[in-house]
């Protein structure tokens, strides 16, 4: 018999953890996992839309690794499950390749608006969604203890995604918006 997709279990505004724990829906830690899910959309939007092989196959990676950052954040703190973890290395792959698009980036002098083509904004919605993630486990962590990996990989992969969208601009010859102030 095939998997249904429907369980009827969260008819009623509560939903399971792994590990069984029922919260409800609008409870903070599955705000969390469900803004990771949001971004992680989000990314898929702007892998699909990039022709570079090397991005798509970055953003592919971290896909898979905000898979594994929902995974920890949905499991029931309270039980000794193994969970899908981020690890250091994940955090210097991000590193390491702001720092490679860097090198090749005029650098920053002013602030600068998201636009200039449909695939940059799409990449600083995404870079936003991850902040409002980042902010909702900040959150997280003040009630109940969130692995200091998770943190430090939402907020690099923020910053990559500021530098991804820089880094788009430049590839497609899209002028980069320059904030004017009054």
């Amino acid at each position: 018999m095939a998997f249904k997709i429907y369980t009827k279990t969260g008819d009623e505004g509560q939903t399971a953890l792994f590990g069984g724990k029922r919260l409800p829906k609008s409870h903070l830690r599955i705000e969390c996992y469900g803004t990771v899910d949001e971004l992680n959309s989000n990314l898929g939007l702007v892998r699909d839309r990039s022709e570079d092989e090397h991005v798509r196959a970055i953003l592919f990676e971290i896909q898979n690794r905000l898979f594994d950052l929902g995974a920890n954040l949905a499991t029931d703190p309270s039980k000794n499950l193994p969970t899908p973890s981020i690890a250091q290395a994940d955090i210097q792959l991000l590193e390491n390749e702001i720092d490679a698009m860097e090198e090749v980036l005029p650098a920053l002098k002013n602030f600068i608006l998201p636009g200039g083509h449909p695939t940059v904004s799409h990449c600083h919605v995404a870079r936003c969604v991850c902040r409002r993630a980042e902010r909702l486990v900040v959150a997280l962590n003040m009630e109940e203890t969130v692995s200091p990996e998770v943190l430090k990989y939402l907020n690099r992969l923020s910053d990559f995604l500021f530098v991804l969208a820089r880094k788009i601009g430049q590839d497609l010859d899209a002028t980069e918006v320059v904030w004017k102030g009054r």
